[in-house]
C-alpha cells in the first residue's frame, strides 16, 4: 500500500481527553477517530489489526468445533421479555421503538436471539452438541465511557453459544473453548491470566474471565504468589482462620459517641483498633432487608451476598429505608436489639472479635465489650468479605497478591437459565422433553486491540507484534524526488509484495524526520530506509522493537527479512 493513497492521519500532540496509553497512541498513530463519546471509527490501520485478531479468533474457534454465523444487531423486545432480562438488564440496554411503536433493543449480547434460533431448528438430542459463534458490533449505553476502546458504547465482540444434551458435553466444550481462548490471547502476545469470575447479568455458574495484566485495568485480580490460582477479587473465597484473643469477656456497656459515625472515627474516639470494631450495613437484597456484619477493617463483598441469597439485586438500603427499619441512621447500626424482622448475617471474622465495638441502634451511641456468641447469637456466619493481600490463597498454596486487569474474554456455563425461560427443549434418547444445557463464550475483539496497544508500546509509539501489525514492512525513501532512491524503493516495494509481504511504502513528499517519526509512531516491525547509498544498492533495515539497525545490500535483504519474520 502506498502511504499517499491511504488514510493515516497522525498527530504530534496527545489528545486532551485521552487518559491511557492505548487511547493516546491509537489516536495519534491514526488507527481510529472518535465520532461520539465511546463511539469510534476504525481507520485503515486499525481495521487491518482488527482483521488479524479476528483471523486468529476464527482459526481457534473453528479448530475447537464452533461454526460461524451472523445474527441481527436489532433485536425484538419480545425475546428479552421471554428471558426476563428486558426488565432487569438496566439502562445499559439501548432500547427503541420502530414506526409501528414496537419495542426493540440494539444487541448488547445475543443469548435471547441464539436461543430462539436454536429452539426453532433443533428438536432432537441427535443434533447436539452444537456450538455457534459470530463476530459483530455490540451496543451498551455505558454511563461513563472511558479509556478509548476499553469501555465504549459501541464495540466489536466475538460471542459464541453452545447447546448440549447433558452436563458432561457442556464440560467438554467449555474446556475446549477455554483452551482456544488461552491460545488466542497467547498468539496475540498478551500477558494475561484466566481468573475465576462472577457471571453477573449473564446468569449461570462456573465462569472464567481472561484478564490482561495492566496498571490501568478496572478489575482487581487476586492471585497466589506460589501457584496458578487467580480469581476476580469479587469471587475469591476467604479461607483465613481466626483465633479469639485469650481474654475474659467484659460486661456489655452502652457509651456515648456523639458525631462519631465511621469506623475510623469510632475506633479513634474509643481508642481501639478497627479490627476490634464490627461494621454493620443494611442491604436490600431483592425485596428483603438484611443487616450484614463484617470486621471493621474488612469490606462487604456484595457479589458473595448476592450468591448467598441467590438474589437478582443487592443494594445498600437508602438512608430513609435504614431509618424506617432500624430507628437510627447509618453509622449507629448494630446487631443487638435490631428486632426479629431483620435477618442478620455476619462474616466469619466477626465471630472471633472479643470485647468489640458495634453500633447501638441509637443515634450517637455504641456498645463496647461486644461478643457475638453472648450478645447476638441468632446470627448466621458466612464468607462475606473481600479477600485482602496477605490472606492465604484459597487453593492452600502461598498467599494472595493483587494485580489490575483488563477483561478481554469471558466464558460461562449458563446451564438452563435461558433454555427453560424460553422453552428451548429437545427430545432425549428416551423421547422425553428436556431443556437444552447452554454455554456462552465472549471475546472483546476491539478491547483486545486496545489491550495489545496498552502492552506493546514505548516512548516513540506503538510496537506491534509481527503477526498483528497492520503491515510487516515499512519502506521509506529519504527523498522521494531523488530518482535513484525512488526507483530502488519502488523496486523493493514491488518485489517484497510479490514475495507475499505486507508492505507500506511511504511515497509522501515529506521531510525525513516526519516520515521516521510517523513510522515509529505506527509501530510496523521492520523499517527499510532507502537513502544516500541507494546508488550502491545499500539500504538500512531497522527493527522497531529493539532499535537494531543493519546496512544491507538489496540482494541480501529478502533472506534477512524472511529470517526475522519467520522467528516472530
Amino acid at each position: 500500500m502506498k502511504q499517499s493513497m491511504t488514510l493515516i492521519p497522525t498527530l504530534r500532540e496527545v489528545p486532551a481527553d485521552a487518559e491511557v496509553k492505548s487511547h493516546q497512541l491509537l489516536l495519534r498513530a491514526g488507527f481510529m477517530r472518535q465520532n461520539s463519546s465511546g463511539i469510534y471509527s476504525y481507520l485503515p490501520l486499525g481495521r487491518q489489526v482488527l482483521q488479524k485478531i479476528e483471523a486468529i479468533v476464527r482459526e481457534e474457534m473453528d479448530g475447537a468445533g464452533a461454526v460461524e454465523l451472523l445474527m441481527p444487531a436489532l433485536q425484538q423486545a419480545e425475546l428479552w421479555q421471554e428471558s426476563g432480562r428486558w426488565y432487569t438488564y438496566g439502562p445499559e440496554l439501548m432500547r427503541m421503538k420502530d414506526r409501528h411503536q414496537r419495542d426493540f433493543a440494539l444487541g448488547a449480547t445475543h443469548e435471547e436471539v441464539i436461543t430462539s434460533l436454536v429452539r426453532d431448528e433443533v428438536k432432537s438430542y441427535k443434533r447436539l452438541p452444537l456450538t455457534l459463534y459470530q463476530i459483530q458490533t455490540k451496543f451498551r449505553d455505558e454511563k461513563r465511557p472511558r479509556f478509548g476502546l476499553l469501555r465504549g458504547r459501541e464495540f466489536i465482540m466475538k460471542d459464541a453459544y453452545s447447546f448440549h444434551a447433558n452436563q458432561e458435553s457442556l464440560d467438554e466444550v467449555y474446556n475446549k473453548l477455554f483452551t482456544a481462548y488461552s491460545n488466542i490471547f497467547r498468539r496475540c502476545g498478551l500477558n494475561f491470566r484466566a481468573v475465576i469470575a462472577d457471571s453477573g447479568a449473564m446468569g449461570g455458574k462456573d465462569t472464567h474471565e481472561f484478564m490482561v495484566l495492566s496498571d490501568i485495568g478496572e478489575d482487581t485480580i487476586a492471585y497466589s504468589d506460589t501457584s496458578d490460582y487467580a480469581a476476580n477479587i469479587e469471587m475469591a473465597p476467604v479461607t483465613a482462620t481466626y483465633q479469639k484473643a485469650d481474654e475474659p469477656y467484659r460486661e456489655l456497656e452502652k457509651v456515648h459517641t456523639e458525631n462519631q459515625k465511621s469506623i475510623e472515627e469510632v475506633s479513634s474516639y474509643l481508642k481501639v483498633s478497627p479490627e476490634s470494631c464490627i461494621k454493620s450495613l443494611l442491604f436490600r437484597i431483592d425485596e428483603k432487608l438484611v443487616l450484614v456484619l463484617v470486621r471493621g477493617d474488612h469490606e462487604v463483598n456484595d457479589i458473595k451476598l448476592k450468591n448467598l441469597f441467590n438474589a437478582g439485586t443487592v443494594d445498600l438500603a437508602t438512608p430513609e429505608e435504614t431509618k424506617a427499619a432500624m430507628n437510627c441512621a447509618v453509622g449507629s447500626l448494630g446487631p443487638i436489639g435490631s428486632g426479629d424482622n431483620i435477618e442478620i448475617v455476619a462474616d466469619h471474622a466477626v465471630r472471633a472479635v472479643v470485647n468489640g465495638v458495634c453500633g447501638a441502634n441509637q443515634e450517637d451511641f455504641h456498645f463496647v465489650n461486644v461478643n457475638s456468641d453472648r450478645d447476638f447469637s441468632h446470627v448466621k456466619f458466612e464468607d462475606l468479605r473481600f479477600i485482602q493481600e496477605g490472606d492465604p490463597s484459597p487453593d492452600g498454596e502461598g498467599t494472595i497478591k493483587f494485580a489490575m486487569g483488563i477483561e478481554v474474554g469471558h466464558v460461562f456455563k449458563l446451564g438452563t437459565r435461558y433454555s427453560e425461560a424460553m422453552q428451548a427443549t429437545f427430545l432425549d434418547e428416551n423421547g422425553r422433553t428436556q431443556p437444552m444445557i447452554m454455554g456462552c463464550y465472549g471475546i472483546g475483539v476491539s478491547r483486545t486491540l486496545a489491550a495489545v496497544a496498552e502492552q506493546f508500546n514505548d516512548e516513540k509509539g506503538l510496537v506491534w507484534p509481527a503477526n498483528l501489525a497492520p503491515f510487516q514492512l515499512h519502506i521509506i525513501p529519504v527523498n522521494i524526488k531523488d530518482e535513484i532512491q525512488s526507483s530502488l524503493a519502488s523496486e523493493l516495494y514491488s518485489s517484497l509484495k510479490v514475495s507475499g509481504y505486507e508492505v507500506l511504502f511511504d511515497d509522501r513528499q515529506e521531510r525525513p524526520g516526519v516520515k521516521f517519526a510517523d513510522s515509529d509512531l505506527i509501530g510496523i516491525p521492520v523499517r527499510i530506509t532507502v537513502g544516500k547509498r541507494a546508488a550502491e544498492g545499500i539500504v538500512e533495515m531497522k527493527i522497531r522493537k529493539t532499535g537494531e539497525v543493519l546496512e544491507l545490500h538489496k540482494d541480501e535483504l529478502p533472506a534477512v527479512i524472511e529470517k526475522f519474520i519467520s522467528n516472530r
